[in-house]
C-alpha cells in the first residue's frame, strides 16, 4: 500500500464539526488504513486508523514517544511536550515516573473516592435545581466536579481555578504556539511554586506526598513533578470536564438513549463504555510517535525514523472489531475501546474519569429524568482551535 499519487494528504481533510466523525476521513481510511498525510506541523506522517494498526502503534516500544521531542517532529498540535513530561517518555524512565504516582489512581482508590464524588455532584445539582430551569450544565455541573476532584486529588487550591483553567485551555490550543508555550509556561511557574511550597511544609495530598521525598533514590526531580502537574490538571479537567458535556449531549440529541437509561440506571457502566468508544473526545489524532526501526502495518512498510500518529476515533469504530460500529448500544457485551489510550501510556485518570462520568450520569436520570436540551442542537456553540472537543455551553431544562 501506498501513499497517493499526488501526495501525502493534508490532514486534518476538514475542521471539526461537533462530535461527529470526518466522512470523508472514515471513507479513505477504510481505503488505506495506513495513510501518508502532511501533518499541520513539522511535515509528514503515516495516519493508523484500524483497531489492530492503533493497539500496536500504542503499544509496541518500536514506536517511541521520547523520540517524538523537538519542534522539528510531524505533529497535530501546535506546540509538543517537553522531555520532562511522563508523555514523552520511553521506558525504563517513563516506568520509574509513573510507578512513583499510580497508586493514587488505581480501582481501589478511586472508589474510595466515590463519596466525595457524589458529594459535589449533590451540592453542585442542589444549586442549579434552586437556582432554576433553565440552566448552563457546564457551568453547573460538568465543568466544577472534575476541576474539585483533580484539585483536591493533587492539592492544588481551588480558588486559583480562574488562573489555571485559562492557562490549561490556552496550553491545549491547536493553531498558536506561542499561546500554548506561554501559557505552558504560566502553568510551570504556578506548580514549581506549590512543589517549592510542599518541601518546605509538607501536605497530605499527592503533590505534598511527591515533593517531600527529597533526596530518595527514585525521588522526583522539580522538572517532572511540575509536569506531572500539568498532565493531571490538563486531563483531569478539561478532558473529563468535556466529556461528560459531551455524554450529554448525545444523550439528549437521542432521547431514546437517555429514556432507557432513566429506565434502567444499571445500565449507567456499559454506557460510559460505549458512549467512551463513540463519542470522539480528540478534536484530532494523538500525540506522535517516532518508529525506531523498519517495521510493517497493514502491509505498508514503515521506516526508522518515520512519525506515526492513530486515529483513536476510527479505531473505535473498526468493523473487524466492533459490530455495527455507528450504533449506540448499552447492552453491548464488551467494548474494548482505545479512547483511554493502549500499552503504557494507558491514561493515568482512566479510572477516575470513569467514576466521574458513571456518578453524573446517574445523578442526573434519577433527579432530573425529564431533563432536555433548552435550545435546538444546531444552536450550540463548540469549541474551536482546541485539542479537546466540548460544547461552549450546554443550556438544560427539566
Amino acid at each position: 500500500m501506498t501513499a497517493t499519487d499526488d501526495g501525502p494528504r493534508t490532514y486534518p481533510f476538514g475542521p471539526t464539526h461537533r462530535l461527529d466523525i470526518d466522512p470523508e476521513l472514515a471513507a479513505v481510511c477504510g481505503e488505506q488504513p495506513v495513510l501518508r498525510v502532511r501533518l499541520p506541523f513539522g511535515g509528514d506522517a503515516w495516519l493508523v486508523s484500524r483497531y489492530a494498526d492503533v493497539r500496536a502503534v500504542l503499544a509496541d516500544p518500536r514506536f517511541s514517544r521520547a523520540e517524538a521531542v523537538g519542534d522539528h517532529v510531524p505533529r497535530t498540535v501546535s506546540a509538543g511536550l517537553p522531555r520532562t513530561s511522563m508523555l514523552s517518555m520511553d521506558p525504563p524512565e517513563h516506568t520509574r515516573l509513573r510507578r512513583r504516582v499510580a497508586n493514587p489512581f488505581t480501582l481501589r482508590r478511586v472508589e474510595a473516592l466515590r463519596p466525595r464524588a457524589q458529594e459535589i455532584v449533590d451540592e453542585l445539582l442542589d444549586a442549579m435545581i434552586a437556582s432554576g430551569s433553565p440552566a448552563d450544565l457546564t457551568k453547573a455541573l460538568t465543568w466544577p466536579l472534575p476541576v474539585t476532584m483533580i484539585c483536591e486529588l493533587l492539592g492544588v487550591p481551588l480558588a486559583d481555578r480562574d488562573r489555571f483553567n485559562s492557562w490549561v485551555d490556552g496550553l491545549l490550543t491547536l493553531s498558536d504556539p506561542e499561546l500554548s508555550a506561554r501559557d505552558r509556561g504560566h502553568l510551570n511557574d504556578y506548580l514549581a511554586g506549590l512543589v517549592a511550597e510542599r518541601r518546605v511544609h509538607p501536605t497530605a495530598d499527592l503533590l505534598g506526598e511527591l515533593a517531600s521525598v527529597e533526596g530518595e533514590e527514585n525521588a522526583l526531580t522539580e522538572e517532572e513533578l511540575v509536569g506531572l502537574g500539568v498532565s493531571l490538571l490538563s486531563a483531569g479537567q478539561e478532558a473529563t470536564a468535556n466529556q461528560i458535556g459531551n455524554f450529554v449531549y448525545t444523550l439528549l440529541t437521542r432521547p431514546e438513549l437517555w429514556r432507557e437509561l432513566v429506565a434502567d440506571p444499571g445500565l449507567i457502566p456499559g454506557a460510559v463504555e460505549e458512549l467512551s468508544r463513540v463519542v470522539p473526545i480528540s478534536a484530532t489524532a494523538g500525540f506522535t510517535r517516532i518508529a525506531v526501526e523498519d517495521l510493517e502495518l497493514s502491509g505498508q512498510k514503515i521506516r526508522a525514523g518515520d512519525a506515526v500518529v492513530a486515529e483513536l476515533g476510527l479505531a473505535n469504530r473498526d468493523p473487524e472489531v466492533f459490530e455495527q460500529p455507528d450504533r449506540i448500544d448499552f447492552h453491548r457485551s464488551a467494548s474494548p475501546h482505545v479512547t483511554f489510550g493502549h500499552g503504557v501510556h494507558h491514561c493515568l485518570g482512566a479510572q477516575l474519569a470513569r467514576m466521574e462520568l458513571r456518578t453524573v450520569l446517574g445523578s442526573l436520570v434519577r433527579r432530573l429524568p425529564g431533563l432536555h436540551l433548552a435550545v435546538p442542537p444546531e444552536r450550540i456553540s463548540w469549541r474551536t482551535e482546541r485539542l479537546i472537543r466540548g460544547a461552549d455551553a450546554l443550556p438544560v431544562a427539566w
